[in-house]
């Protein structure tokens, strides 16, 4: 377990999934944390359960610039600086293509997903500043470096997470802030739930089955959890990352390495693909052929 103890850290999108995750790594990896969110039920839920003294809930609306201004100021105010900024707070984003793109679904899109990344890391400079060092960690996806993960508007914005990270990086050097982003793959969230128009509570269900489900999508076998993502953030934000700034780290249970037949056997590659073969069939036809030049 990375080590963030005396680390003051603010997470938004923090009351569930993958924020939810990092509030309890960062917590027993001994982080005070302020947890931002839209979900004031769940949000002071966390303030009871790990004490007042460790998290303190903040309501904030990260497309708001005034609560997301106030949201790192609260960092000070409760626990007296901020060293840490996991910009962290999504959803799936409009789901329309390029041709029928709802253009007022792609900037609630842009704000949500890119617009507050760049906010909140400005607003978290100074106190950082002022504390000689911090660590900003923002969450893109697997979709910013691949196609046919997520609808364009929500993968072009990741793709600007992960840019702006590492432009920010080269920027913030010089008062030691580290900026990195992490692009997680299938995670087992609401996110899927919510893009499909449900309830949290229902969203919150979904996520259990594609938990159950997903695990053939990638090599590693199973779907990833927020703690996954998570422990990533954690280390990223942990003095042992002292030396790595501007990084993309994929945290995807081998999800990108690519298609299917180039980690499981049983599925065909694109060469029987284009001979409308199964593996089984072109082992028969081998099999048949080494036979014949035998006789």
């Amino acid at each position: 377990m990375s080590d963030l103890s005396g680390k003051i850290a603010i997470i938004t999108g923090a009351a569930s999934g993958i924020g939810l995750a990092g509030v309890e790594v960062f917590v027993a990896a001994g982080a005070k944390v302020i947890a931002g969110d839209v979900q004031d039920e769940k949000g002071k839920a966390l303030e009871t359960r790990f004490g007042s003294d460790k998290v303190r809930f903040t309501h904030c609306d990260v497309t708001d610039m005034g609560q997301l201004e106030a949201l790192m100021q609260s960092a000070v105010d409760a626990f007296g600086g901020l060293d840490i900024l996991w910009n962290n707070a999504g959803h799936g984003g409009t789901p329309t293509g390029v041709e029928d793109l709802d253009l007022e679904g792609y900037d609630t899109t842009m704000n949500l997903l890119l617009k507050q990344v760049f906010a909140g890391t400005k607003f978290a400079v100074p106190h950082m500043k002022a504390r000689g060092a911090g660590s900003v960690i923002n969450t893109s996806s697997i979709s910013a470096v691949c196609a046919g993960y997520a609808p364009i508007t929500y993968s072009v914005a990741k793709k600007g997470v992960a840019h702006f990270s590492k432009l920010a990086a080269g920027e913030l050097a010089k008062y030691k802030i580290r900026v990195n982003s992490i692009l997680p793959g299938f995670i087992a969230t609401s996110i899927f739930g919510a893009s499909l128009g449900l309830s949290r509570e229902q969203a919150d269900q979904m996520a259990e089955m594609v938990a159950q489900n997903g695990g053939k999508m990638q090599p590693i076998g199973r779907v990833g959890r927020g703690n996954d993502i998570a422990e990533m953030a954690a280390f990223l934000a942990s003095d042992a990352a002292g030396f790595i700034t501007g990084g993309e780290f994929l945290v995807d249970g081998g999800m990108t390495v690519g298609p299917v037949h180039s980690w499981n056997e049983e599925a065909a590659g694109p060469l029987l693909e284009a001979l409308g073969l199964t593996p089984e069939q072109a082992e028969q036809m081998r099999l048949a052929q080494a036979s014949g030049s035998q006789s």
